[in-house]
């Protein structure tokens, strides 16, 4: 059994190659391996956002607190809320965030498939984020 205390592991700033605005990242969990699963409470600012990426084996996000957005490719942006679960499919390119006005707080979970659990690509213009 191992216990992470509350404020035991440090909060980071979202590097800006993968983020647009101020997010902070909160690492939750990331068990030795076999254990493929990992989480983090990420939380944006207003305006702030990923980049576009995938995830190898999925993710879920669990919306905490605030109002946010999220798009898949080729789909329209939608707002999620917290509560709201959000489950992106393997190798299914999307991005998500705050809205303009309010900051949004939500759990990322993703498992790692040959030693990776996200794959970067180009960020989300302003455009394409006030569509």
């Amino acid at each position: 059994m191992d216990i992470r205390r509350s404020g035991s592991q440090p909060s980071v700033k979202g590097p800006e190659d993968w983020f647009t605005g101020t997010v902070r990242i909160d690492p939750l969990f990331a068990p030795p391996e076999p254990a493929r699963a990992a989480g983090a409470l990420v939380t944006f600012e207003p305006g702030a956002r990923t980049a576009w990426h995938t995830h190898p084996l999925g993710q879920t996000l669990i919306v905490v607190s605030g109002l946010g957005l999220v798009q898949r490719d080729g789909g329209p942006i939608e707002e999620i809320r917290p509560g709201d679960v959000v489950w992106f499919s393997a190798g299914e390119k999307h991005w998500h965030g705050a809205s303009e006005t309010a900051a949004m707080s939500h759990i990322a979970i993703q498992e790692k498939l040959d030693g990776r659990n996200v794959d970067w690509m180009e960020k989300v213009s302003d455009a394409q984020y006030r569509r």
